[in-house]
């Protein structure tokens, strides 16, 4: 499987931070899109909560703070320069990714995938830092 192209600003590493597959920018793109406003980035974020005691969030930001980790990718799978703003360009989406930095250290080597299938359908975080998962597949430890 391959992924879409990363640019990260930040002082973590970027082959340290989330992935995004194909898949996963071109919806989240779509998305964006349908909100009609290019200056939207997803947030991913990690918070307390759930039966195992973490939770993944996920949601659209314009809002990004000066420590904050923020990555770029391109539905076509070409290299960004790390200053998007969500914009059209000869039908290549840009998606800002941005984690705060508590989350980034919980989300080290993540990936996030999107599904579009009869049995699943939605996106999904394989996190390498989870110890184990409840049972409804919402929170990890």
């Amino acid at each position: 499987m391959t992924t879409g192209s990363i640019f990260c600003t930040s002082h973590l590493e970027a082959h340290t931070m989330i992935t995004l597959t194909p898949a996963a920018t071109t919806k989240v793109a779509q998305l964006i899109e349908a909100e009609g406003e290019d200056d939207l980035a997803l947030r991913v974020a990690v918070r307390p909560g759930g039966c195992s005691g973490f939770a993944y969030e996920m949601f659209f930001d314009s809002d990004v703070a000066e420590d904050d980790v923020t990555m770029s990718y391109n539905t076509d799978g070409d290299a960004t320069d790390g200053d998007a703003t969500g914009s059209v360009a000869q039908a290549t989406r840009i998606v800002r990714v941005v984690v705060d930095p508590s989350s980034a250290q919980l989300l080290h080597g993540a990936t996030l995938d999107y599904k579009d299938g009869l049995d699943q359908s939605g996106f999904a975080i394989t996190n390498p830092n989870a110890q184990r998962t409840c049972g409804c597949g919402q929170s990890f430890s």
